[in-house]
């Protein structure tokens, strides 16, 4: 080990030395590289974003395991089944509690600019939490009123009036299905790419707004287990107990399970992930430019190389090491711009879009692939030519 470092630094830095003749060039490469960087890593954390958006809700449920309708998609489109299954399910050994949790649209006016605006409603009952908030358990009694709602206060929108009155201690009222609401409380979950807010309410006050829908249908089952029994083995019982018109998942499942639909089923995640893609290909091609220029330019110096008896593998050490050294200084200035624009666009979503040390690690990853992979192309004249053809 210590020959080889020994060794390393004994040798001359010809792929440095190379990329830092021609100064402007070098800046021309970083600048090329970390635009591709940034491309990747602002798709990236929309990607992410879009995920832990969308399965927030589902995460903060109060429940080991979840039951919904076959025909549900996501938590935007849960279709409903029978009440009763929530009966039938307290049968299983080990079932403490099978809550009933109520979810729609809710076209309603912003109590702030009275403009009409789309929220999420979550119904259940106030004696049975189905949420792991605090903010929103110590306000449950709350909820005990007729026609009263917790509001969201990360909510995307004009809202801040409103939430800082609320704060104050006022009782802010609005309009939706011809029905006057009183915003009692406060609490923080977000926005997704579904909703722009939630609204957390009592069940009978949901089946109030929404008088088309019936008690005995719900959307989503919570299913506690008593603390000496295994999760996955009272989940497969349900699943063979109960009929076919209800899925079973434990709660990690259906996290899972929300997921993927936005990974795989919805246009969204498949857009995301192709800008991924496409900003690799843009980088790829900006280092193979550079380097194939850098080789072209120094294919006299090569051949005096390849004439003096060095072999190919060296050649392409060179050139590799050119690429590494691509990659690193791009990377720094293509890490630290999308901090920024993080902040920026999570200010204008309200989207959870931050930096991690995982994504970073990819998109390192990524732009050394990136590099390596122009460094292979850029180099196959170099390969195959004879020194004599050279001059």
């Amino acid at each position: 080990m210590i020959r080889l470092i020994n060794k390393i630094r004994r040798r001359t830095p010809l792929g440095w030395l190379q990329l830092s003749h021609d100064k402007g060039r070098l800046a021309v490469a970083i600048a090329g590289i970390a635009f591709a960087d940034i491309l990747m890593f602002m798709q990236l954390g929309f990607q992410a974003s879009l995920y832990d958006s969308n399965t927030r809700v589902n995460r903060y449920m109060r429940g080991d395991i979840v039951l919904i309708s076959p025909k549900a998609l996501n938590l935007q489109n849960t279709s409903t089944f029978a009440r009763r299954r929530l009966l039938q399910a307290q049968d299983i050994p080990g079932v403490v509690s099978a809550n009933a949790l109520y979810i729609n649209n809710l076209t309603w006016k912003n109590p702030q600019t009275k403009l009409t605006a789309t929220v999420q409603v979550l119904g259940f009952d106030p004696d049975q939490p189905a949420f792991n908030l605090p903010e929103v358990n110590k306000q449950l009694d709350k909820l005990k009123m007729a026609d009263t709602v917790l509001f969201d206060r990360g909510a995307r929108g004009e809202y801040s009036e409103a939430i800082a009155a609320i704060d104050a201690g006022e009782i802010v009222t609005t309009e939706a299905e011809k029905r006057t609401l009183s915003i009692v409380g406060i609490f923080e979950l977000g926005a997704s790419f579904g909703a722009d807010a939630s609204l957390m309410t009592s069940d009978q006050t949901f089946l109030q707004i929404f008088r088309r829908r019936e008690a005995g249908s719900v959307n989503i089952g919570l299913v506690e287990v008593a603390p000496n029994y295994n999760v996955d083995a009272v989940a497969q019982r349900l699943r063979e107990y109960l009929p076919e018109d209800v899925r079973v998942f434990t709660k990690a499942e259906y996290v899972t399970f929300e997921e993927n639909y936005w990974r795989v089923a919805s246009p969204v995640g498949f857009v995301f992930g192709l800008g991924t893609a496409m900003a690799f290909i843009v980088g790829v091609v900006i280092v193979y430019q550079v380097l194939s220029t850098d080789v072209n330019a120094h294919l006299k110096e090569y051949a005096t190389f390849k004439a003096m008896g060095y072999q190919n593998t060296y050649l392409l050490t060179v050139v590799f090491e050119e690429a590494i050294i691509l990659a690193l200084l791009g990377f720094i200035p293509g890490a630290l711009l999308p901090i920024g624009l993080y902040q920026v666009a999570a200010n204008a979503t309200a989207l959870p879009i931050y930096m991690t040390l995982t994504r970073a690690r990819l998109v390192l990853t990524l732009t050394v692939m990136m590099c390596m992979l122009s460094g292979a192309i850029a180099t196959r004249r170099l390969q195959s030519a004879d020194p004599a053809d050279m001059f």
